[in-house]
């Protein structure tokens, strides 16, 4: 960002601390009697100077979630509730159809002990787990990294290979195609079945459909989920095998119809 940028920039930020210095002295003027709200200053997708993040149209980045920086989320990837990816000191790249799971952290190195600064690369179709930490590491396509797992600088992981839940990779490891590692440090445990590869790339589309649906419902209005949960309210009183004796057929709203490629898991 040049001089004239950063000059924009600052006017913009003593603005807006203007404003909540006027709202701070309105609330002592109102003395006892005064109201006062919270801001809260999160911001899904930040910049840090003229790094700005790059998210496709179609991705899902919830509500909860921190992009920072450099980073490029490709389309039908779902960045999940609680993430954190920050590309302030080195790029991120996310590519397509991946999905970065609830509280995981993704990050870069400025500098380090082998004095290899590496980006954070993660191909296509990449299933990541709740709460894994992937620093300054290459993911390579429909790989699959599990829940807590951590891969530190330098650690390539190749196509359809899988790490497994809690391991820690050491720095500058690399993971051979079709093998599960795990362990702390994680060390070489098996190959992947057939079966467990058909998984995997399964697994990334069928995140990549559930987002579309957080995303539908983090994007209605209160106006909207207050009438589908008046519905919903409505419609739970009512016995299928009741209404068929009386020979009433009700049908369901289009609002409480969920897509096709969600399944609801039947209870007992």
């Amino acid at each position: 960002m040049g001089t004239l940028g950063r000059a924009i920039y600052s006017v913009g930020f003593w603005i807006r601390e203007t404003g909540q210095a006027l709202d701070r002295l309105g609330c002592r003027l109102q003395g006892n009697h005064y109201f006062q709200e919270q801001l809260s200053r999160h911001r899904t997708l930040m910049n840090v100077f003229d790094k700005a993040p790059v998210v496709d149209k179609d991705a899902f980045v919830a509500p909860s979630a921190s992009i920072i920086g450099d980073v490029h989320v490709g389309r039908g990837s779902s960045i999940w509730y609680g993430c954190v990816v920050r590309g302030d000191v080195n790029r991120i790249s996310i590519g397509s159809g991946t999905n970065i799971q609830d509280n995981t952290l993704v990050h870069v190195a400025k500098s380090n002990l082998s004095g290899k600064v590496l980006p954070t690369i993660i191909g296509d179709n990449v299933t990541v787990g709740h709460s894994a930490v992937l620093h300054g590491c290459t993911v390579e396509d429909e790989a699959f990294v599990g829940m807590a797992a951590t891969l530190l600088d330098g650690v390539y992981v190749e196509k359809h290979a899988m790490v497994a839940a809690g391991a820690l990779v050491r720095q500058n490891t690399k993971i051979p195609c079709g093998e599960v590692w795990g362990g702390n440090p994680a060390r070489f445990l098996r190959k992947l079945t057939e079966e467990e590869m058909a998984f995997i790339s399964q697994s990334a589309l069928n995140y990549s459909n559930l987002a579309q649906v957080h995303a539908a419902e983090n994007a209605k209005s209160f106006d909207e989920i207050e009438f589908e949960k008046m519905l919903r309210k409505k419609f739970s009183r009512h016995d299928e095998e009741y209404d068929s004796m009386l020979g009433v057929v009700r049908e369901t709203p289009p609002e409480l119809i969920l897509p096709e490629n969600i399944k609801v898991p039947k209870t007992a």
